[in-house]
């Protein structure tokens, strides 16, 4: 699925994979994130056999003009999992919504572990 927007020079279509990615990215430069950790055992097969080209532990959902985002993570030991998780989320808000142009309606954070 993919988002699409309309300007005064066209149409514009950004895919649900793209704006993951994004994602990805604005949540791997955080501090205290250590890793994205997969949804799913079958995000980690399609990893294993590569037919995902990224996006791992990202989830989004759009409605309209508005982005959904799931965020999926394992932060570093000793770090506030509250402070780690707002800077998260205004990190991956800001970066998809500059990119994009969208707006993004809610960014959830799941902690999914916490690693050394």
């Amino acid at each position: 699925m993919s988002v699409n927007t309309n300007n005064a020079y066209g149409s514009i279509s950004i895919s649900d994979l793209a704006i993951a990615k994004l994602a990805s990215h604005a949540a791997m430069e955080s501090y205290g994130i250590v890793e994205m950790v997969a949804r799913r055992f079958t995000d980690n097969l399609r990893q294993f056999f590569k037919l995902d080209c990224g996006g791992k532990g990202i989830k989004v959902t759009s409605s309209g003009n508005r982005l959904y985002v799931d965020v999926y993570v394992a932060i570093k030991y000793g770090v506030s999992v509250s402070a780690v998780a707002e800077s998260l989320k205004e990190a991956i808000k800001y970066r998809v919504e500059d990119a994009t142009g969208m707006i993004v309606d809610t960014v959830n954070v799941n902690v999914a572990g916490v690693k050394l």
